[in-house]
């Protein structure tokens, strides 16, 4: 039980209780024991003799001085990540794992071994027991050993007190929560007057739920969980003896690490528990002659134990770590995160989560010998909710193979690397700003010009002088995965086949900076610093750039809704455990795209999706592109659906080496194009997951510049050079 915090500890007193004078006493009598130990240690008792032989006055004086505090706050909980149910969990991060139960919760054999060997005559004293003080002072003055006095009321209050000093940051704690006179006169002060306040049982529940029993494992219910695997209502006998012995030394009789200690120690207990009649001479034989009998269920904290999505864990706690809504610094959050008891309440689809692990691993297994990885990361259109976001590798700071902590899916800042090119995944944009300019997706573009000479011009208005120049000193060359096709040709054709040449002739013939603006506006960034992706080199265009898949997903998603962006999204609710309710960032929406330059744009994207990644069999309305790096060291599909945007990358993570002739997952790929890997994994995830969320027609053009947009017959190929998809971006100015 918690008293509410400011709640006065001291009041009236009935007729039955001490008089001042026998308070003040007994105050000066823990006191005095408090410091005796260092007294004898220095060959003098002054300490105790100046304390002991005070008058009534000089006490009331010193009391006076030093009016009881009681500073409470609720018990350092564990807080729990949740999926978007709200029930599956994900995560739990803790500084001490406890679960707080009820006094009736605690079975009466660990009731009584705690007060058997920590105050047994608890049910008698009124908080301070004199008669414990006075042993205790004699023993220490003339025996080997130093022993205590202090009630389970007085141990109580300076958990209590430890606890709330801790959660409102204060520096310097000792375990014992005390570190002065004043501070064990207030530890005994506000002690005497609880007894007046709380029932015996509602002291003992405190008491038990606040006490340290090893490991990172606080409270009764977490140390039985921990060491048996049972709850605190179930504990027997020997297990609460053992429970019991571990507290006075959580280290030196821990039963995991110091089984022999432990056992010793537990029976010391039980002679406690025969001793004050708890249990029978017959109950004391059994238990001393069992084993400890441990069932060790360790609870681990952390992403690193996370049971599902660990690298979304990890993004999600990088979010929070962030944000001052959760504390004025980084330590206040971290210390509201691992003590505060929050329920986290996240985006994440349990069930497409685990498709999506699924198949990272079914394509590219972990810790494959070609070095590569494999991720996929959801988004909802309209929304911007996570949905998924899963990669083939373990989430550990351990060293090995197929282990990392860095998150394939998002920025740097977010725990990411620098991101990879998004070779011909950016060419959708180009091409849909080349639209906002009054062009059609079936004007015929020039694909023949390769080759820019240094100091070339392309228009850039947002740059000095209106312009950017081609800096390399050998110019700049571009060429085309399929051959014969650098020639005249439909925009349609050009991003179907995805023709490097086309896509640079749209983007000569447009202001740069009217990219780079739309990409800004689709929330397209660098994954290095989540910059804005600068016109100043024009090879940007075939996407030389290093992003994200997060950022990819989100910008595909607006393809998917009409050209509405939504920014990535993956907080839903955050409680603590005091009931306070966090602000967590709100869907934020905006057009970004007008929606029938984005249907214009769809019925190519749609073709590439249904006709080739799907060849020709799609199970639902789809749409994407393919990308693929320059070195073929990275591969990509951004595909979505109505209800679902899925960003799929495959590739090298440690290094740019081309996986050209690589064998990955068992399969040999003589040149790797995101048809090939990317792609598939892309579409078995979809076509599990995709008819669980809107599969809508998407939004047909108000005039479509094609007489039958359903005839594929316009991006027939001639010739034999149909042996790769056409997604690399080629270029030589990186």
């Amino acid at each position: 039980m918690q008293l509410p915090v400011g709640t006065p500890v001291h009041d009236d007193r009935g007729s039955g209780a001490p008089t001042p004078r026998t308070t003040i006493w007994r105050l000066l009598l823990f006191v005095g024991l408090s410091v005796v130990g260092g007294a004898v240690a220095a060959g003098s008792l002054w300490p105790v003799a100046t304390i002991v032989s005070g008058t009534a006055t000089t006490g009331s004086e010193l009391l006076a001085a030093h009016p009881p505090e009681f500073r409470q706050e609720p018990l350092s909980e564990p807080s729990t990540l949740y999926a978007a149910d709200g029930k599956t969990e994900i995560a739990q991060f803790y500084a001490e794992n406890r679960d707080p139960v009820e006094i009736d919760e605690i079975s009466q054999e660990m009731q009584d071994a705690i007060v058997a060997i920590e105050d047994e005559r608890f049910y008698e004293h009124d908080g301070t027991d004199l008669r414990s003080i006075g042993r205790a002072m004699i023993n220490n003055l003339i025996g080997d050993s130093m022993q205590g006095a202090s009630t389970l009321t007085h141990q109580y209050v300076s958990l209590e007190l430890l606890n709330a000093d801790y959660l409102r940051g204060k520096d310097e704690l000792i375990a014992g929560g005390t570190t002065s006179i004043a501070d064990r006169l207030n530890e005994a002060r506000v002690a005497t007057d609880l007894e007046e306040k709380m029932s015996k049982e509602e002291i003992l529940e405190g008491y038990l739920n606040l006490a340290f029993f090893g490991g990172r494992n606080y409270g009764i219910e977490a140390a039985a969980q921990h060491y048996w695997g049972i709850s605190a209502a179930e504990l027997n006998i020997q297990q609460s003896a053992t429970l019991a012995g571990l507290v006075q030394n959580p280290n030196g009789y821990n039963p995991e690490t110091n089984p022999e200690a432990a056992q010793e120690r537990r029976n010391t207990v039980l002679g406690a528990m025969l001793r004050n009649d708890f249990i029978t001479q017959e109950e004391y034989d059994q238990a001393v002659a069992s084993d400890l009998n441990l069932d060790i269920h360790a609870a681990d904290a952390g992403c690193v134990a996370a049971t599902t999505a660990p690298y979304f864990c990890d993004y999600v706690i990088k979010q929070i770590l962030a944000d001052d809504a959760y504390g004025e610094d980084r330590e206040a959050r971290e210390r509201l995160l691992n003590r505060g008891g929050m329920e986290i309440t996240t985006t994440l689809d349990s069930t497409t989560q685990e498709v999506a692990q699924e198949q990272v691993l079914n394509a590219v297994p972990n810790a494959d010998p070609s070095g590569a990885g494999s991720a996929l990361v959801s988004v909802e259109p309209g929304s911007g909710e996570i949905r998924a976001m899963a990669q083939n590798t373990n989430y550990t700071p351990e060293e090995g193979d197929g282990n990392t902590e860095l998150n394939f899916n998002v920025d740097s800042a977010d725990g990411g690397g620098n991101g990879f090119q998004g070779g011909s995944t950016l060419k959708p944009f180009v091409f849909a700003a080349w639209l906002e300019d009054g062009n059609s997706m079936t004007d015929m573009v020039d694909a023949s010009k390769d080759e820019w000479e240094r100091g070339n011009e392309w228009t850039a208005s947002c740059q000095d002088g209106g312009s950017v120049q081609i800096h390399d000193e050998d110019g700049w060359t571009v060429n085309n995965a399929i051959e014969d096709m650098k020639r005249d040709m439909t925009a349609d054709f050009g991003l179907y086949w995805s023709i490097n040449t086309a896509t640079t002739a749209v983007a000569e013939a447009t202001d740069l900076c009217d990219i780079t603006d739309l990409l800004s506006r689709v929330g397209y960034v660098r994954g290095d610093d989540g910059t804005e992706i600068s016109p100043a080199h024009p090879s940007f265009v075939l996407g030389s750039t290093e992003v994200s898949p997060l950022t990819q997903a989100s910008a595909f998603a607006a393809l998917a809704n009409d050209g509405e962006y939504c920014t990535p999204r993956a907080l839903v609710e955050v409680t603590d455990a005091r009931g306070n309710e966090y602000q967590v960032p709100e869907a934020s929406c905006e057009q970004a795209l007008d929606s029938d330059i984005v249907a214009q744009l769809n019925e190519t994207l749609i073709a590439i999706a249904e006709e080739r990644t799907a060849d020709g069999n799609p199970q639902y309305p789809m749409a994407g592109k393919t990308g693929t790096n320059n070195f073929e060291s990275s591969t990509w599909f951004n595909g979505y659906t109505t209800g679902l945007s899925t960003s799929a990358w495959a590739g090298r993570y440690t290094d740019l080496e081309s996986l050209r002739g690589s064998t990955i997952g068992g399969e040999y790929y003589e040149n790797l194009w995101g048809s090939e890997l990317a792609g598939p994994m892309w579409l078995k995830y979809m076509n599990e997951v995709a008819p669980e969320y809107p599969t809508e027609e998407f939004t047909e053009p108000e005039d479509s510049p094609h007489d039958d947009p359903e005839d594929m017959s316009r991006y027939d190929i001639s010739g034999d050079g149909s042996s790769s998809d056409g997604d690399s971006a080629d270029t030589d100015e990186d």
